[in-house]
């Protein structure tokens, strides 16, 4: 299975940014990326009404929306109890990183992105499963504290966690 790294924190802290900055850095270094991302809302890959809701809609387990450009597998649950995390990540393709936003509480090594801002307490302070902390505020932690707005010293703490390039 591909390593998986997590990049977790409160909403509004800037994760999505975090990893979409990382991404292009990830790939110079030659490794291949995929992103999971969790959600804890209702998601739609097309609008309601369009071929692919109109199957899901009609009863298929699984949609397969394919074109010349990308593919998507949307399954529907239907009340079945949401996968976890290592079910999902058999899921992907192979590739050199799976970094995944969201899974507070999963067990692999996360970074967590902090923004005192918000006005919440870091999560670190509760979970012991973070490896470093990613923050633009000086913070005292006994966790490595990386710059936020440097997403190539982000990146490369987390291949040199994983021992990846």
């Amino acid at each position: 299975m591909s390593p998986v790294f997590g990049i977790a924190g409160r909403s509004g802290s800037g994760k999505t940014t975090l990893i979409e900055a990382m991404l292009p850095l990830l790939a110079a270094r030659g490794l291949t990326v995929s992103v999971i991302k969790h959600s804890h809302h209702d998601f739609e890959m097309e609008p309601p009404g369009k071929d692919s809701a109109r199957f899901r809609q009609a009863g298929a387990h699984e949609v397969m929306v394919a074109s010349p450009y990308r593919y998507a597998i949307v399954h529907e649950l239907r009340g079945a109890p949401e996968p976890g995390l290592q079910a999902q990540v058999a899921r992907l393709a192979p590739a050199d990183l799976v970094l995944v936003e969201g899974f507070k509480q999963a067990a692999i090594p996360r970074i967590e992105v902090y923004r005192p801002e918000l006005g919440k307490p870091p999560l670190h302070a509760e979970d012991g499963g973070f490896v470093a902390v990613a923050t633009d505020a000086a913070l005292e932690t006994a966790l490595p504290r990386l710059p936020l707005n440097d997403p190539a010293a982000v990146a490369a703490f987390i291949c040199e966690t994983l021992g990846l390039a």
